[in-house]
């Protein structure tokens, strides 16, 4: 009974908190628990953004697509955007009227392999167009998908560390109690707390902006396909 009392009170003498866990652990650790740490506020700060980027994007979407599918002229509409589109969708219309106006000013839609070329030229800046944009909206979810892969074996590292010096010293000391054992256990577990910590809400982030990604990228391609269709019954008109 001494022996437990006496284990219980050095035990209390550990600071067991957050802080406490930090500032007792190994320099190693402490370096594990500062890069996970740094990677869970990165994602956060990557999941914050992204939530807010893709909602100011669909909603930009759904605007252009009510002023596209309004029955105005492409024409104007082209002037009203600009060089300077504020959307990707904006940026792929942009992209096929500025080869169709070139086209036309040139005269090249004149004759049937004229047209044929004109309209394969239109879908090519298009998707070249769509490619440029999406690279930028994927921008950061390869930190997301890294985070969310890694982050738990470098918990498990740090973890497999504090275990060790816990062994450590327990063979310096010859003394298995609870007190000697206890904090480098705690400190290990702290480790894997914040692996999970940021591994997380890494994966889960990552998951759902790949599925919304991919859904904004087949809207802007099924544009492209409806807009190259437009163009081209306009050339079939003009012949």
């Amino acid at each position: 009974m001494m022996d437990a009392a006496q284990a219980g009170s050095t035990l209390a003498h550990h600071d067991l908190s957050i802080v406490g866990l930090f500032l007792s652990a190994d320099f190693l650790v402490k370096l594990v628990m500062l890069v996970l740490l740094a990677a869970s506020v990165g994602c956060w700060a990557v999941i914050f953004e992204k939530t807010l980027r893709l909602r100011r994007l669909n909603a930009a979407a759904a605007d252009f697509e009510d002023h596209f599918w309004s029955g105005g002229s492409l024409d104007t509409l082209y002037d009203q955007i600009g060089k300077t589109p504020a959307d990707p969708m904006s940026a792929t219309f942009a992209a096929g009227m500025r080869e169709w106006r070139h086209a036309s000013d040139r005269g090249l839609t004149a004759s049937g392999t004229m047209r044929a070329s004109l309209q394969q030229r239109v879908e090519r800046v298009m998707s070249l167009s769509i490619g440029r944009e999406m690279a930028e909206v994927e921008k950061y979810m390869t930190f997301l998908a890294s985070v969310g892969s890694t982050a738990p074996f470098l918990g498990l590292f740090g973890t497999v560390w504090g275990i060790m010096n816990s062994f450590t010293s327990i063979a310096s000391t010859n003394n298995t109690s609870l007190a000697v054992v206890a904090p480098g256990i705690a400190e290990a577990l702290f480790a894997t707390a914040l692996g999970l910590l940021a591994a997380i809400p890494a994966a889960l982030a990552y998951n759902k902006f790949s599925t919304d990604i991919n859904r904004y990228s087949d809207r802007l391609e099924a544009f492209s396909v409806e807009f190259t269709a437009i163009l081209s019954r306009h050339l079939e008109e003009r012949g």
